[in-house]
């Protein structure tokens, strides 16, 4: 299996799973380019994933569907265009061959999922996460609550560090800049970061993102983003020191109030 990463939108990632006959998407927000890939590559969507509500995750599922004939599997707990095959935590969807487990993860949306593929023989494991997890950072919490993004989070920090983390969107430098704001001390972080803006700048001076020269940063790794990415490390003293001095916090807030207070620093950072 080939995985790919679509670009759509602005910063979306459509990613795509392909064994050079057949293939598998995940959150199509646009149909536009999965079509231009399924042609170019002579390929048929055999299966499509999803992982929340939001249109730039859905908006292309009808249109594949009617296109291809595609199966669709997505959150029991939310809208997703019909028909489709709902999925909660312990599912399993198959498709190609694979089985994909699923986590319950709210905290973006009250409902959303992600999917965990295990490890094969050749392959390391396989994350879609959607909008919860990024590199760097985490997703905004439009629906659930700081106590529920805390502990999606925590299930999927739980996985294998060999996880290749295939996030939906291409927000790593961004999250990066406020990841440094909060642990400048991080070496690990430093040296990432580091990496990142070395790419960027292989593409000349008025490149202003890896995406413009077609080079995501994405996938990242699970043992990567534990030593990076503050969403995942809240509980770290270094972590929790920055958070309770930005915020104010009393001595007694707990896990999800600095949670919480870290979210709220992320949102306002410029």
């Amino acid at each position: 299996m080939t995985l790919v990463p679509l670009p759509a939108f602005a910063d979306n990632y459509i990613w795509m799973l392909q064994d050079g006959s057949n293939a598998i998407v995940v959150d199509p927000g646009d149909a536009r380019p999965v079509l231009d890939a399924l042609a170019s590559g002579k390929l048929q969507l055999a299966a499509i994933l999803v992982t929340h509500h939001h249109a730039d995750h859905t908006g292309g599922v009808a249109e594949l569907r009617a296109a291809t004939g595609a199966a669709v599997w997505g959150p029991r707990h939310e809208r997703i265009p019909e028909p489709y095959a709902p999925l909660v935590q312990g599912d399993r969807a198959e498709a190609l061959g694979l089985r994909f487990e699923v986590i319950d993860v709210p905290g973006h949306t009250a409902g959303h999922i992600a999917y965990f593929l295990p490890a094969a023989e050749g392959r390391a494991p396989l994350l879609f996460c959607g909008d919860t997890l990024f590199s760097g950072g985490c997703g905004r919490l439009f629906e659930g609550t700081p106590a529920q993004m805390l502990a999606s989070l925590d299930a999927l920090a739980a996985l294998p560090g060999d996880t290749r983390v295939c996030c939906a969107h291409e927000y790593t430098l961004s999250n990066l800049r406020f990841a440094q704001a909060v642990e400048p001390g991080n070496t690990d972080l430093t040296q990432y970061r580091a990496h990142c803006e070395s790419l960027r700048a292989q593409g000349g001076a008025h490149c202003e993102s890896l995406r413009a020269q077609g080079e995501p940063t994405l996938p990242s790794q699970l043992a990567l983003e534990r030593r990076i990415n503050p969403f995942l490390r809240s509980r770290e003293a270094t972590v929790l020191r920055a958070v309770r001095a930005h915020a104010e916090l009393s001595p007694d807030a707990g896990e999800a109030d600095v949670f919480a207070a870290l979210r709220q620093w992320k949102n306002d950072f410029r």
